[in-house]
């Protein structure tokens, strides 16, 4: 992914700004350093239980992630792997990339739009994330926006290109448009992955990986966490479906249309999926009236997913204990 492709405003200042690649966690009296590991470790291998975070898709719902990956690390706990599908995989990367869950809230503030800014989305004229403002229109191309600024972004703040250069092993879910099949990525290329996995149908136009047509991981899979279930102790699973009201207007506009009809599949495979096995923890923030572009209501998401956080450190306690 060459360097030189960023050219929106902005985007080269908040470039110049670095983070820490790494953070020191603590656990109890000591203190250990974050590490890659072994991808190929066996739970057999650990004294503590093995735990999986699956981070599911969900749109800007899924900025509820962040608060979930703060509880993690105000208990001192470190997961040894993580699957993410669409703004799942995106936070996840950034996490087994080294980013702590505060450091990732820091990264997000950076891109908020102020309700008294100018800058208006065209296609829900509403404000939003700051990320399409680096995203090009991609019209007849199958979708509306091209996530290669985004994508480019990505590049420079997660640092590994290479999934086997993570700290944390990753799985990134996509779904085979030909095939009609899910894909899991967990090797290779980092990036393309991320793009494929985030790649919504008739928003984002897919991703071709290894001679596959790729789109987003939520068409096959919105929260990964059976991906993680034989690997692991505990497998943490977080739903960011999120809650919608209906309307006084009941016919929806085109985005509507389109979110709204991918989030019934998605509740639709996520019911058929816990009957046949649930993870040790299921949460599911009630964000309400949220729409999937709605980024800049960050402040409104991470108060209504509180509870969720608290409910995560609640129930992780009592596994840890049992």
């Amino acid at each position: 992914m060459p360097k030189n492709y960023f050219s929106r405003r902005r985007f080269l200042n908040l470039l110049a700004s670095s983070m820490p690649a790494s953070l020191l966690w603590s656990t109890g009296q000591a203190a250990q350093q974050r590490n890659a590991g072994d991808n190929n470790d066996k739970k057999a291998t650990h004294s503590a239980p093995v735990i999986g975070v699956a981070l599911g898709a969900g749109g800007a719902n899924g900025l509820a992630h962040i608060l979930m990956l703060e509880a993690l690390d105000e208990m001192g706990i470190v997961p040894q792997r993580i699957s993410g599908s669409s703004i799942g995989a995106i936070i996840g990367a950034l996490y087994a990339g080294g980013q702590s869950g505060n450091e990732i809230r820091k990264l997000i503030e950076q891109f908020i739009i102020s309700p008294n800014e100018e800058l208006i989305d065209e296609f829900s004229n509403q404000d939003t994330f700051r990320w399409l403002d680096f995203i090009d229109v991609e019209f007849g191309k199958g979708g509306l926006l091209n996530s290669r600024g985004f994508i480019s972004f990505l590049y420079d703040k997660i640092k590994q290109e290479k999934f086997s250069q993570l700290k944390i092993p990753l799985k990134v879910v996509a779904g085979d448009l030909w095939k009609r099949e899910q894909i899991v990525l967990q090797s290779g290329n980092l990036l393309p992955a991320i793009e494929a996995s985030m790649a919504l149908p008739g928003i984002f136009q897919p991703v071709l990986v290894n001679e596959r047509v790729l789109v987003d991981g939520g068409t096959v899979n919105p929260v990964p966490y059976d991906l993680l279930m034989d690997e692991c102790d505990i497998v943490i699973a977080i739903d960011v479906d999120g809650v919608r009201t209906k309307p006084e207007n009941l016919i929806p506009g085109y985005l509507d249309t389109v979110f709204n009809s991918i989030k019934v599949m998605q509740r639709s495979i996520m019911t058929e999926k816990l009957q046949q096995r649930r993870p040790h923890i299921y949460i599911s923030p009630q964000i309400v009236d949220v729409r999937a572009l709605e980024f800049y209501r960050t402040d409104e998401i991470f108060k209504q997913a509180l509870p969720a956080k608290e409910d995560l450190k609640i129930q992780l306690k009592k596994l840890l204990k049992a």
